[in-house]
C-alpha cells in the first residue's frame, strides 16, 4: 500500500498528518510519502520523524484584493502540475491532507487523477483549505460534530466524526503515578500555560490570581514561555511551594496526567487532549487566529460541561480567581466537569481517521 500524506505550516497541521501516517505505516505496512513546502515546519518534524518528503512551492492567499493573489494563483497551478508529477511516480493509493495551504494543489491533484482523497479538520469551524477542497475530497474527518454546520450541506454527508490523534504516552500515563512523579500532595493540581510562545495577557492574569489568592488551597504549575519567563518571575510577590514558574513545560504528557485544572488556550489538539484525558478546564480563547477559530472550540467544550471560558476582553486576575476558585473549591463541581470533559472526548482518533481513509479503498 501506497499512501500520500500532506499537512504544512504549523504543528497543528503536521502532527495529525504525522499521526496518521505513523499508524498506517505501523499497522498497514504502508509506504508513506509527504508532500510540503521547504518553508514550512513540516521539512523540520516529518525529517525527523523518519519519514520521506518532497517540496512544491505555494503560498496562501492574500485575504485582501491585491494584484500579488494574481502570483499565488499562478503558484498554485504550478504546484498542482508539481503534485501531479509526483504522484504519477508513486502511484498512491489514496492522500490524506490535514490543513495548511499546501494541501490545496495536493489534494486537487489527486482528484484530478482520480485518486480516493480525505481531508481532516482539526478545529470546530472549517479553515480555508477545508472548505476550498471539500467539494473535491471524497472523505472529510472532523474533529467535533458541530462543524457540520459550518460546512455546506451538499458536502455535510462526506463527513466522518474522528476526532484529534491524541499522543499514546498521553492515553496510557496513569494519574497516580504522574502525581508522585511530580512530587504532588492531596491538594488540587492547577496547570496554567498559553502554548509554546506563551501568552502575555495570560500571564498577567496568572500573576495576578497568584499574588492576592490563597494559593495554600492548591498546587500551581505555570508556563510563562520563554521570552515571558524573567519578567513574570520579578512580578511574584512571594516565593511559595505550591507554585513553580518554569518557561516551557518540558514534561506535558506527565503534567497534564497530573492535572486536576487546566488553564489555557484553546487550540483544536489542546481541547481534544483535554477531553480525552477528562480535565477540568478555564479556557482564554487566543483572539488573534483565523476565524476566531479557538472561541468555538472552548465553546464546544463549555457546552459539553467540561469547561469555563473567559473571553481575552473580559480575562483579569479577578475573573480568572473567580472560575479557577469555583472548581478547585467545589470537589463536587470538579468530578462532574471532569466526567463531562470525558464524555465528550474521542481517545482513537488516529485509528479513525486511518480507517476512514481505508476505507476509500473498497
Amino acid at each position: 500500500m501506497k499512501v500520500i500524506v500532506s499537512g504544512g505550516g504549523t504543528a497543528g497541521h503536521i502532527n495529525p498528518a504525522l499521526a496518521a501516517a505513523g499508524r498506517l505505516a505501523r499497522e498497514n505496512n504502508a509506504d508513506v510519502l509527504f508532500i510540503g513546502t521547504q518553508k514550512g515546519l513540516e521539512s523540520r518534524l516529518v525529517p525527523k520523524a523518519g519519514f520521506p518528503i518532497r517540496y512544491i512551492e505555494v503560498s496562501g492567499l492574500i485575504r485582501r484584493l491585491t494584484l500579488k493573489n494574481v502570483l499565488v494563483i499562478k503558484q498554485l497551478l504550478t504546484a498542482v502540475h508539481k503534485a501531479k508529477q509526483i504522484m504519477r511516480e508513486f502511484k498512491p493509493d489514496f492522500v490524506i491532507g490535514t490543513g495548511g495551504y499546501v494541501c490545496a494543489p495536493v489534494l486537487l491533484a489527486a482528484h484530478a487523477l482520480k485518486i480516493p482523497t480525505l481531508i481532516h479538520e482539526q478545529n470546530v469551524i472549517p479553515g480555508v483549505t477545508v472548505k476550498l477542497t471539500a467539494r473535491f475530497a471524497d472523505c472529510i474527518a472532523i474533529s467535533f460534530s458541530e462543524t457540520t454546520k459550518y460546512i455546506k450541506p451538499a458536502y455535510a454527508q462526506k463527513c466522518v466524526l474522528t476526532g484529534n490523534p491524541i499522543r499514546e504516552e498521553m492515553l496510557c500515563a496513569d494519574k497516580a503515578a504522574a502525581r508522585q512523579k511530580l512530587g504532588l500532595d492531596d491538594r488540587p493540581f492547577v496547570v496554567a500555560f498559553g502554548g509554546s510562545l506563551g501568552a502575555a495577557k495570560l500571564n498577567e492574569a496568572v500573576i495576578g490570581l497568584l499574588n492576592t489568592a490563597d494559593t495554600s488551597r492548591f498546587q500551581f504549575l505555570l508556563g510563562t514561555g520563554q521570552r515571558f519567563y524573567d519578567s513574570v518571575t520579578a512580578q511574584l510577590k512571594e516565593k511559595n511551594p505550591s507554585v513553580s514558574v518554569v518557561p516551557y513545560i518540558e514534561n506535558m504528557d506527565t503534567v497534564m496526567t497530573a492535572a486536576d485544572v487546566v488553564i489555557g488556550r484553546a487550540g483544536a489538539l489542546t481541547v481534544s487532549e483535554l477531553c480525552a484525558l477528562g480535565k477540568a478546564a478555564v479556557l482564554v480563547p487566543s483572539p488573534n487566529v483565523a476565524h476566531d477559530h479557538q472561541t468555538y472550540n472552548a465553546k464546544s467544550m463549555e457546552r459539553a460541561g467540561g469547561a469555563l471560558v473567559i473571553p481575552e476582553s473580559q480575562l483579569t486576575a479577578d475573573t480568572l480567581q473567580k472560575a479557577v476558585l469555583s472548581i478547585v473549591t467545589n470537589p463536587e463541581k470538579q468530578t462532574a466537569m471532569a466526567k463531562a470533559a470525558k464524555a465528550a472526548g474521542i481517545t482513537d482518533g488516529t485509528k479513525r481517521i486511518c480507517d476512514a481513509a481505508l476505507a476509500l479503498m473498497q
